[in-house]
């Protein structure tokens, strides 16, 4: 495992994995929530004192009061506006000045960078004019610009605030105090206090606030927030619960397994925030989009003022015609196009139970020809009921048989195993020590009980051995059970069938990946007659049979060589290779065990649906993100043009209705990400 996690670093984005850095990237993602927050109020302050500096600019400017039809002028009214334009500049353009050193330091021009040199050019004419260079003064004009440059730059931080508050309606699934039962009487503790180990108690209607196992009472939770499950489950002694689950009637007494980072709810949102902090693809198309923006609306701005200027206009009118382009440009729709498609579809998966952990897999699922199912958990339910033990060797009971099979399974995760060990618990059998348990990947497993060997496996352990396969009773249907073996020392003593039955929605997702022209195979360690049998009862286009754990990473391959793109799902336990070879990989059934450290998506319902419900919602997600970029990019090749003046003298676009163009094209952008919501 540890010698695959390697492989599969390179093989990813590396960033997506490994605790420690999540953990770093939360910090520093906390970190840069708080600034953006504070940098956020920072903006609509600066907004609030340029404007009310701005009346007095507006009614002393002589353009204005023409226009008006008043006559205010004194004599030195223009050091009057000079003196409050240079605090609206100093102050209210502050930011993009700071932006602009940033941005050329780190040899990245962006929007601080044209913003800066379009109020720049702007302020410096007019002071000139002031002293003495003939021509109108742009004060009004540099006001309101200024003005409307910080709404519009406070809007887009908003818009990607908005990211980290969907983040925020998940934290705020877990109550700020909670009971704890101590020494028999009940206190109040603040949350961050509560320790594995402790005992809670949740009344009808509160938030259950860390995971455990319910020790006392009953009644109905509902987890539907973490797990998209909409019908309440009920909980009774021994159940798992989750943290940031309701319950709903009665009151549960809760051991705590969990707590704080340790609870499946904190795992979520530390994959939330990972990947909302990772780009994918699309984001750096649009980051790439932005910089030849920026460079463009430079170039266009110097070109276009050469040509006025050039071509007998008036240096006022050159210079305004540039300030327009390179403001108009603005790529601050660009800025919100893509993060905030990303933010909002991230979040809405989560509380759907799809976990993204690598954004470009799930961008990548649009594509998807070709899904292959780990039948065991994903298709079936996965849980293995014995049918018959058909005891072999006479000297045996079939009770003893399966108290055999029990000892040997009991330290193994598998399916067959739970179904041996809930078998024997319902027949109350005494369940006897092993030792020297081995487990066969995808063969059985062994162990020493009552001093002898013992195996179960199934039919792959004797072609493993070269021991001819014992022959298998006629009362055995294969074509729909499991057959294992049970050997004492090396002499087969009995055989135990089980059979597992196929969840109700699997037809129902084959059949709708089929409309979306995607083929599905089924893999499995199972023969060939019930790989057939279900592959044949759910549709499918084939399936793959006998599979040992370690090759099923080759069968992806095989696939992938004929220029198939595979998503592989599994229940991420023995699927691990196999996740991280296919294109996008998704666990399934891993429950509250986010663990799925191979996986790219999580299902957290195992419902087969949810695989069909993650490629729409990956489509439309992919959707947004291009028809926000089309829009940011067409208003563009239509705005720059306009702004340049190719419609003088019958159109003309003044520097502040390019600012408000700008703005309004975020705001767009902003309106068609939040419709994400509709989708889902």
């Amino acid at each position: 495992m540890e010698h695959h996690h390697s492989h599969h670093h390179v093989q990813k984005d590396a960033s997506m994995h490994g605790h420690h850095d999540a953990e770093k990237q939360m910090d520093a993602h906390e970190g840069h929530d708080k600034h953006a927050g504070h940098h956020t109020e920072d903006f609509l302050k600066r907004f609030w004192i340029c404007l009310v500096l701005t009346v007095p600019v507006l009614l002393l400017s002589h353009m204005i009061q023409q226009m008006a039809g008043f006559d205010w002028t004194f004599s030195g009214d223009k050091y009057v506006l000079l003196i409050l334009s240079s605090v609206i500049y100093f102050y209210g353009g502050w930011p993009f000045l700071t932006g602009l050193v940033s941005e050329i330091r780190n040899k990245n021009l962006g929007m601080m960078t044209l913003v800066a040199v379009a109020i720049t050019t702007a302020y410096v004419y007019s002071v000139a004019v002031v002293f003495g260079l003939e021509g109108m003064d742009f004060f009004w004009e540099l006001a309101t610009l200024i003005d409307i440059m910080l709404v519009g730059h406070w809007l887009e931080m908003k818009s990607q605030m908005a990211a980290s508050r969907a983040l925020e309606s998940l934290v705020a699934l877990l109550p700020a105090v909670v009971h704890v039962e101590k020494d028999n009487h009940i206190t109040d503790i603040a949350l961050k206090d509560l320790r594995s180990g402790d005992i809670l108690i949740v009344k009808p209607g509160e938030k259950i606030p860390a995971d455990g196992v319910v020790q006392d009472g009953s009644s109905y939770v509902n987890e539907s927030m973490l797990t998209g499950e909409s019908v309440p489950v009920e909980k009774k002694k021994d159940d798992k619960v989750i943290a940031g689950a309701i319950n709903s009637n009665g009151v549960l007494k809760i051991h705590v397994t969990g707590a704080g980072d340790n609870t499946y709810l904190q795992k979520v949102i530390t994959m939330v925030k990972t990947a909302q902090g990772a780009k994918s693809n699309t984001q750096n198309l649009a980051d790439k989009v932005a910089k030849w923006l920026t460079l463009v609306s430079i170039t266009v701005g110097v070109v276009t003022f050469m040509v006025w200027f050039s071509g007998g206009e008036t240096l006022s009118f050159a210079l305004e015609r540039m300030v327009t382009v390179m403001v108009t440009s603005c790529p601050h729709a660009l800025g919100v196009a893509v993060p905030l498609v990303i933010a909002i579809s991230t979040t809405l998966s989560a509380t759907h139970g799809l976990l993204i952990r690598n954004r470009t897999a799930f961008e990548n699922a649009r594509n998807l020809t070709t899904i292959i199912f780990d039948k065991t958990g994903t298709l079936t339910k996965g849980s293995h009921e014995i049918q018959q033990i058909i005891i072999q060797d006479n000297q045996f009971s079939a009770d003893q048989i399966l108290q055999y099979a029990a000892a040997v399974q009991q330290n193994s995760e598998h399916h067959i195993a739970h179904g041996v060990i809930r078998k024997i618990k319902e027949k109350g059998l005494e369940l006897w020590p092993s030792a020297d348990f081995n487990y066969m990947p995808g063969i059985g497993v062994m162990a020493t009980v009552n001093g002898k060997k013992v195996v179960a496996a199934g039919p792959n352990y004797f072609t493993q051995e070269n021991i001819s396969l014992p022959a298998i009773p006629d009362q055995i249907d294969q074509a729909t059970d499991t057959v294992n073996f049970i050997l004492v020392d090396g002499k087969l003593a009995g055989i135990i069938t089980f059979a597992d039955s196929i969840r109700d929605s699997a037809s129902d997702a084959i059949a709708a990946l089929k409309k979306m022209n995607i083929k599905t195979f089924l893999l499995t360690g199972d023969n060939e007659k019930i790989a057939e049998a279900v592959s044949k009862k759910l549709n499918m286009d084939g399936y793959l049979a006998s599979v040992l754990p370690h090759q099923k990473q080759d069968k992806v391959k095989e696939f992938q060589s004929k220029g198939e793109i595979v998503a592989m799902t599994g229940d991420g336990v023995n699927d691990a290779p196999a996740l991280a070879q296919a294109d996008v990989g998704i666990a399934i059934g891993s429950g509250t065990d986010v663990a799925a450290e191979t996986a790219d998506i999580i299902l957290v319902n195992s419902d087969p649906m949810d695989v069909v419900q993650m490629i729409t919602f990956g489509r439309a997600t992919y959707r947004k993100m291009v028809q926000n970029l089309a829009w940011a990019i067409g208003y563009n090749v239509i705005a720059i043009p306009l702004a340049a003046g190719v419609l003088y003298p019958s159109f003309m676009l003044s520097p502040a209705m390019g600012a408000v163009l700008m703005s309004a094209s975020t705001i767009v952008v902003a309106i068609n990400a939040k419709l994400l919501r509709i989708v889902m």
